[in-house]
């Protein structure tokens, strides 16, 4: 009994030293800190603004931690207006950070940046000759506003081009029509969905309704191209359009409390028929939860290029000064307990973009024709 006591006491005392031990390195951090920031004040050769100088350094803490997380000022916060409205000013593209620099997630159909022929992966380095490395995303995001009408000139670096590419854009409200659909050769349902707003299933289900009228219906095109995500509840329901049963995505946090798993319900809209995912670079997230749920699933023919890599949830957090932060909280999961962060989805048939005319729904999108030809033998 002495010997259990006297291993208990030493095995307490061993944990409490850990703690205290870390607890005084966090300190002697924090002094390191504020050793750092009296120097930048005194030695600097410009005068600082100590409240901006503080922002970044919040900020340079969040993101190291990865690149969706991020600071938003009061300011910030205010002026952000967010794309699950369906309604938005800008350039129409969603973009991230990688190695401190801004990448384009992705360009929404028919806005000034996908007119323009800014593309998914294009790393933007100058905005109007204003260097971006080195800026926070939402300095940069910032610096892409403006009134509408106006214009911005925008460089961007691309993979395989030597020379730097610059794009003039003219700032435009950004009203999105999420599920866009038609016949195609009179036989295949072709639905395309450019986000996960918050109507974007009730969307999908009116089209997928109309055109199951047609009696000549071989199956469905399910366009996820150059869609960057959105709503997680929007992503579950359209999976489940096209599902009889199973799992659809799981969530995995920190906190095991928080762990979750959605399921899909008994009923396929399309009652079985042949269906074919197309995903690219420029799908993300939401995308790349409903296209990974269908080829678990073996439902439908995944076709066209390796998805983006965004398997993580963020919350926005309300702080004391009427900021917030934009924090990572969960992953996401596949049915087949793979995760799509940083790895994306990969095509069951990998078609890769044609030529540089290369534009979705025109006679050079080569993806689409290969899926047409799929169905016609």
């Amino acid at each position: 009994m002495i010997k259990k006591l006297s291993f208990l006491i030493i095995l307490s005392l061993f944990f409490f030293e850990k703690i205290f031990s870390e607890n005084t390195d966090i300190y002697k951090k924090i002094d390191l800190f504020g050793e750092v920031l009296k120097r930048i004040n005194e030695d600097y050769v410009d005068e600082v603004n100590q409240s901006k100088s503080m922002d970044a350094a919040i900020n340079g803490l969040l993101q190291s931690l990865d690149p969706y997380s991020a600071y938003m000022t009061p300011e910030d916060l205010a002026g952000m207006q967010t794309e699950t409205s369906g309604k938005f000013g800008g350039l129409g593209i969603e973009v991230g950070m990688e190695a401190g620099v801004v990448k384009v997630i992705s360009p929404i159909d028919d806005t000034p940046a996908s007119k323009a022929g800014l593309k998914a992966g294009d790393y933007i380095v100058k905005i109007n000759n204003v260097q971006v490395q080195g800026k926070s995303l939402m300095e940069a995001v910032n610096l892409m506003r403006g009134p509408v009408g106006s214009s911005i000139e925008v460089t961007v670096r691309r993979r395989g081009v030597k020379k730097a590419l610059i794009f003039n854009i003219t700032r435009e409200v950004i009203q999105v029509q999420s599920v866009k659909s038609k016949l195609i050769d009179n036989n295949i349902g072709y639905i395309r969905l450019t986000s996960f707003n918050e109507n974007s299933s009730k969307q999908i289900e009116k089209k997928i309704k109309k055109i199951n009228k047609n009696k000549n219906l071989k199956g469905y095109i399910l366009d996820l191209r150059n869609n960057p995500g959105g709503l997680l509840s929007q992503a579950i329901k359209i999976s489940d359009f096209f599902l009889e049963n199973g799992e659809i995505v799981s969530t995995k946090s920190r906190k095991t409390s928080e762990n979750r798993k959605w399921f899909a319900k008994k009923g396929d809209l399309t009652d079985g028929k042949t269906l074919i995912v197309l995903i690219n670079y420029g799908s993300a997230s939401a995308s790349e939860i409903v296209a990974g749920a269908l080829k678990d699933h073996k439902r439908a023919i995944i076709l066209g290029e390796n998805s983006y890599g965004k398997g993580s949830v963020q919350s926005i957090i309300p702080l004391k000064n009427k900021g917030a932060i934009k924090l990572t909280v969960a992953k996401y999961y596949l049915p087949s307990g793979k995760s799509i962060s940083e790895v994306g989805v990969t095509p069951d048939i990998e078609i890769v973009e044609g030529s540089n005319n290369f534009k979705l729904n025109t006679e050079t999108d080569n993806q689409l024709n290969f899926a047409i030809k799929l169905f016609n033998g």
